[in-house]
């Protein structure tokens, strides 16, 4: 009985298997059990199939609902490419802003307004053209690089107010705010490795914290000329404002009159910071420290004089230390011990003189400097650096400082002190001194070289 009942079943589930009805058993427990089994095993692979059914059905939904998408918003591009959507964009009169009168300027008038020649314009524009020039889209035309330009050489020569620079140039505040961003990123990525050189070989890639380029160095002797102040370096300090606080710009400068060029930008501590733990933090001073020999520039270019190898040197004030690569004048304590350190400091302060006239021209002409930014402290630095940049460039290419422009002779009603430089009071009897003590001895007879 029990060999027929398994029999039974087993042929109960190949027909079932087949697609073929199959009446429920009528008798036997284990018949029972095997047709419960199976019809789970059915309805378990019905709802796989239900739910694989759903799937393709949901996926054949999000496929279309995109197709739908995808042709509604070509068809709408193809009607705005037609149309005007002064949803996107605010019609202004370009006949009546600052920018349209501005293309009919004379040379003198371009100059007085933006602080360089139209030559020097152009110049620019041909450098730094590719790199502010932007797309062209379905929702507007852009702002062309001539007027982005010319807006960041207006905000750097005045530092006004967003809202009148928009007003006019004809674009909305923001912009402002974006175009000055962009150009002067552009002019110090573009032309800081061209016009920002100092002797030595040595190019690092730009930062906040600033860098050099290569150029060959003028004899030491060069810098220790009176009373006019001859070629040679020099190193001093300004400082900018820069959302409410005074940060300093550290620039070292060449001193030749016909060219008062900067060669080395450090920019982006507070005013307050003294003069030697800036240059002590600087690539700069990382250089020239970190050779075995202590020198910034190459030997070959050194003097010697009494057995005392004299290298080629920049020329500190007193608030910066004394090195073998860094001369600074004697104290006015040890001035009066001699006439030869009498004479070495005046010749030293006369060289200096012509750093003097090169902040004055870089304040006078872009006068952001002198002034609270309401730019991002973290901007500041690059905007120190791009004004540097202009300078050098104006400079090179003869573009002339107008008298008119002079900070000192007519400051602005909110311009920024200067920061006070404290005298630097750790130096050392070194390798430094020696050198000094050599120069003042036998100045006039390096001066030959």
């Amino acid at each position: 009985m029990e060999d027929s009942s398994v029999t039974a079943a087993l042929l109960c589930s190949v027909v079932s298997l087949s697609g073929s009805p199959v009446p429920p058993p009528v008798s036997g427990t284990g018949l029972s059990e095997l047709w419960r089994l199976q019809a789970a095993v059915l309805r378990r692979g019905r709802a796989r199939e239900m739910l694989q059914r759903d799937r393709r059905r949901r996926q054949y939904l999000r496929r279309r609902r995109a197709f739908l998408l995808s042709s509604i918003t070509a068809i709408l591009s193809l009607i705005s490419a037609s149309s005007s959507r002064h949803v996107w964009v605010r019609n202004r009169t370009p006949g009546h802003n600052f920018w349209a009168q501005a293309q009919t300027f004379d040379q003198d008038e371009w100059k007085a307004q933006f602080r360089v020649s139209r030559d020097t314009f152009d110049y620019l524009l041909d450098r730094i053209g590719p790199a502010i020039r932007r797309r062209r889209t379905n929702y507007r035309a852009p702002i062309e690089p001539r007027r982005r330009l010319a807006i960041t050489l207006w905000w750097l020569a005045r530092s006004g107010e967003y809202r009148s620079i928009a007003g006019l140039f004809g674009v909305g505040i923001a912009t402002v705010c974006v175009i000055v961003r962009q150009v002067t990123w552009a002019i110090v990525e573009r032309l800081y490795r061209r016009v920002v050189s100092l002797a030595g070989g040595w190019t690092p890639p730009w930062r906040p914290s600033g860098t050099a380029a290569t150029r060959s160095a003028p004899a030491p002797s060069a810098a220790l000329t009176s009373p006019s102040p001859p070629p040679g370096t020099t190193q001093t300090t300004t400082s900018t404002g820069g959302g409410g606080t005074r940060w300093c710009c550290r620039p070292w400068s060449t001193t030749t009159p016909g060219n008062i060029c900067f060669t080395d930008v450090y920019a982006g501590w507070p005013g307050g910071t003294s003069s030697a733990a800036v240059l002590s933090s600087s690539d700069l001073y990382l250089k020239a420290e970190d050779r075995p020999d202590g020198y910034l520039f190459p030997r070959q270019n050194s003097v010697v004089c009494d057995g005392v190898e004299i290298p080629v040197h920049l020329i500190g004030d007193a608030s910066f230390p004394l090195k073998p690569w860094l001369m600074k004048s004697y104290p006015p304590e040890q001035q009066r011990q001699s006439a030869e350190r009498r004479r070495f400091s005046s010749s030293l302060a006369a060289a200096r003189c012509v750093v003097h006239a090169a902040f004055t021209r870089l304040r006078g002409r872009w006068r952001c400097l002198l002034k609270k930014s309401d730019v991002d402290v973290s901007v500041m630095p690059r905007v120190v650096a791009a004004c540097c940049v202009l300078h050098n460039v104006c400079q090179s290419r003869r573009d002339a400082f107008l008298p008119e422009w002079d900070a000192d002779i007519s400051p602005p009603a909110n311009g920024l002190r200067q920061p006070h430089a404290e005298t630097h009071a750790g130096d050392t009897y070194c390798t430094a001194e020696v050198i000094r003590d050599t120069l003042a001895h036998n100045m006039t007879t390096i001066l030959q070289y």
